[in-house]
């Protein structure tokens, strides 16, 4: 990806994912600011009242303590100011009534949370690929949840 610094923020309250995540960014060698916050609560007041430039991509864990992610993902697509930020679900659960409520809520994708290492880091560059190409449009709800099966994304 030949772009500018990706501006990425992830918000999950899980230390090893996110360790995980800034090591997945480094090893792929992509010009980015990572940004890290561990609960719902923190997120929006970095959101709200961040006065920089706001971040290309959320990528926003469901479960996470004061404000969860479904609050947070309603939260900003009901602000003027915040709709337009692409939000990528990253969870370990994988509820087919959870994954459509998210793409009705206005989530960009979803990724189930790989446990290897090697699959996390392909999820990730591939959903930076994807933001990058498409830029904001939520894409059709067949390609909503992005998984990595035999080392194929579906």
């Amino acid at each position: 990806m030949n772009i500018k610094q990706l501006n990425i923020l992830l918000a999950d309250d899980d230390t090893d994912d996110c360790i995980f995540f800034k090591k997945a960014l480094d090893e792929l060698l992509l010009s980015s600011h990572l940004t890290v916050v561990h609960d719902g609560e923190q997120l929006m007041h970095l959101l709200i009242n961040e006065t920089n430039e706001s971040p290309d991509v959320l990528f926003l864990d469901l479960n996470m303590p004061r404000k969860n992610g479904f609050e947070c993902l309603s939260e900003i697509k009901l602000s003027k100011k915040l709709n337009q930020l692409p939000v990528i679900i990253f969870s370990t659960s994988f509820e087919q009534e959870v994954v459509n409520q998210l793409f009705q809520n206005g989530a960009q994708y979803f990724i189930r949370k790989p446990s290897e290492f090697s699959q996390f880091k392909k999820i990730i560059q591939h959903s930076l690929a994807l933001i990058v190409q498409e830029n904001i449009s939520q894409p059709a709800r067949e390609n909503f949840v992005i998984a990595v099966q035999n080392s194929l994304f579906i």
